[in-house]
């Protein structure tokens, strides 16, 4: 027969009494809990496929690059880009697609993907390198003024010879020539004085 536990029976009715007030909270804590571990695991996986789903239309990008069909490695790239916008690989996706257009002549489809990059990439020296490729573009179409506005956007230190030296060459385009010396001025100070980069913008100093 069991012996009769006053103590025993008073704890048991604390944790009724405990639970009745409780019970509830911890039962949504501990699903919330377990639901995020489950989104967590979910998300995880989510990103992974997404990946994967990336590389595939990037490779397929890449042996279409081959062919030198701008219409094809555009369309190719496109699939990155609007299917994984957010990713590295639809950025250079966007970069090979701007070199094909530029390749075959097609300078408006060329400067639309570049600007793609600059409104969609979060990569900082991407973006840096795209505003010298577009700012190269309005040299080629005399758009002096835009292409000054272009590089007047704040970029990395390791670009401040090669931003200064395009400068020079707009300025000079645009016949800014004092301007234009200045330009190239810095952009010897910047990269040094040896070097053949270094040479050809001297030259062109040299000739204003």
């Amino acid at each position: 027969m069991a012996t009769y536990d006053p103590e025993e029976q008073e704890n048991i009715e604390d944790l009724k009494t405990w639970w009745r007030v409780y019970g509830t909270q911890v039962i949504v804590v501990m699903a919330v809990f377990i639901a995020s571990i489950a989104g967590v695991q979910a998300w995880n996986y989510y990103q992974r496929q997404q990946t994967d789903q990336a590389v595939e239309l990037y490779d397929s990008l890449l042996q279409v690059q081959g062919s030198g069909d701008a219409k094809k490695i555009s369309d190719a790239a496109g699939l990155v880009m609007t299917g994984f916008a957010s990713s590295g690989y639809a950025s250079r996706a966007a970069l090979i697609s701007a070199q094909a257009s530029l390749d075959a002549g097609d300078l408006q489809n060329a400067k639309s993907r570049l600007q793609w990059v600059l409104d969609n990439s979060k990569e900082e020296e991407l973006k840096d390198l795209v505003r010298l490729r577009l700012a190269s573009i309005l040299l080629d179409e005399k758009k002096y003024d835009d292409g000054l506005r272009l590089l007047e956007v704040g970029h990395g230190e390791s670009f401040d010879g090669l931003y200064a030296d395009l400068k020079g060459d707009l300025l000079a385009n645009a016949g800014k020539v004092a301007e234009a010396r200045a330009a190239y001025q810095i952009a010897i100070d910047k990269m040094g004085r040896q070097g053949t980069y270094h040479n050809i913008v001297q030259m062109k100093l040299d000739a204003l």
